[in-house]
């Protein structure tokens, strides 16, 4: 069947690869042969779809809300004029900024469709756009989607992954056309500061380059406070920033995400999205409302859990004999390959496909983020304390088995 060159470029996606792992384990070890010992069960790590609950209010809203007619149609961009006024207020109260919900607010399918389809919106076939590696896949997707072209800028572990804008000549920033960052940094889990973000905002504005900024974990940071583009003044001028419910109030199953930019962004990001989705039911926006309006505390909550987590999980790996340099941001730990995996030779693609293969336990290989993240993995804290310190002896009886 035709199939056309840019869905070639997408490739499965690290988040698809894993998933075929996943449902192959569970198949072999509900169908392990008889006499041979059970394997355990499945305990997935590789995804930061959180085990902690949503607040109550958020839910108790989105129930109320199905009952009404309403609920059950089709949500046209109108219709979202009050869950916008929600943001715009959040925004006040966050930021200190004044927004217009009318003109500067979208609501998003998650984060993630926003970053996916903002080139489209904004970039020519063959324009150029500068990413980070390692990069949330959506962001380099977005741009295949697009037919632009990326241009990468390496993170390194030894400069605490500050991105050094000074690496690319004044020529090349003149022919970027797009940016596209986050801050608080997935997969890095690196908070990141203000001036990092101020800087980009900065060579925007200078060189005429659109700024996104995706910042699902603004309230999940754990060390320091996270960075947000509203707070430059540049993100009327040129950015738009990318906000979520799916961390900081655990809805993400229900795909509730926002958008806060420059008007003549949002308008063209809303053209784009017009001819491929309406929006979510008003039950889940009335859901996501009561989250801002009445859980404003809840993020804070689930920082104390994961730092809970994240100091437990450190000592239990360290324990087995992988080194780990705690982050900065909740909900991940970034972890150079083990020792034992390096002198292995093994890869982080093929250390993950192992590692669940004998253990039971999914982690996503680093190198899913980009070529800057291979000889990493991704973990995330998205089981109780017990399951993940379990999880450790697991992955550490395996690790003996590999030293010589």
């Amino acid at each position: 069947m035709p199939r056309s060159r840019r869905s070639s470029q997408l490739g499965s996606g690290v988040f698809a690869r894993n998933d075929g792992r996943k449902a192959t384990y569970r198949q072999q070890a509900s169908a392990a042969p008889a006499g041979e010992p059970p394997r355990p069960g499945l305990l997935d790590l590789s995804l930061g779809s959180t085990d902690l609950l949503p607040p109550p209010a958020a839910i108790a809203a989105m129930a109320a809300a199905l009952a009404q007619p309403s609920s059950a149609t089709y949500c046209l961009h109108d219709a979202t004029g009050p869950f916008r006024r929600a943001v715009a207020d959040w925004a006040q109260r966050r930021f200190g900024v004044a927004v217009d919900p009318e003109s500067e607010v979208l609501l998003l399918v998650g984060s993630q469709e926003g970053t996916a389809l903002l080139p489209l919106a904004v970039l020519n076939p063959g324009e150029s756009a500068l990413l980070l590696d390692p990069y949330y896949p959506s962001h380099l997707g977005g741009l295949q989607l697009a037919s632009a072209v990326p241009l990468r800028l390496p993170l390194q572990s030894e400069a605490g992954w500050r991105p050094d804008f000074g690496r690319l000549p004044s020529s090349q920033w003149d022919q970027l056309k797009l940016m596209v960052l986050g801050f608080p940094h997935n997969p890095t889990a690196t908070v990141g500061c203000q001036e990092w973000v101020d800087e980009a905002a900065h060579l925007a504005a200078r060189h005429n380059i659109v700024f996104a900024h995706d910042n699902p974990y603004v309230d999940l940071a754990l060390e320091g406070e996270a960075p947000a583009l509203l707070r430059n003044p540049h993100w009327r001028r040129c950015g738009i920033e990318f906000f979520s419910f799916s961390k900081s109030w655990c809805l993400g199953g229900f795909r509730l995400a926002f958008a806060i930019g420059a008007a003549p962004l949002i308008l063209a990001l809303r053209q784009v999205k017009g001819v491929i989705d309406f929006n979510q039911s008003l039950a889940l926006q009335a859901g996501a409302i009561a989250a801002l309006e009445q859980a404003p505390e809840w993020p804070d909550r689930l920082k104390a859990v994961y730092r809970q987590r994240r100091d437990r999980m450190a000592l239990a790996l360290e324990a087995e004999g992988w080194p780990v340099s705690k982050p900065s941001m909740a909900l991940y730990l970034w972890l150079a390959l083990p020792p034992a995996a390096r002198a292995a030779g093994l890869g982080s693609e093929a250390f993950c496909a192992a590692l669940l293969e004998h253990t039971g336990v999914a982690l996503t290989p680093g190198n899913g983020f980009g070529p800057a993240g291979e000889g990493w993995v991704r973990l995330a804290l998205v089981h109780p304390e017990g399951a993940l310190a379990a999880g450790a002896s697991r992955i550490g009886r395996w690790l003996q088995t590999l030293s010589p």
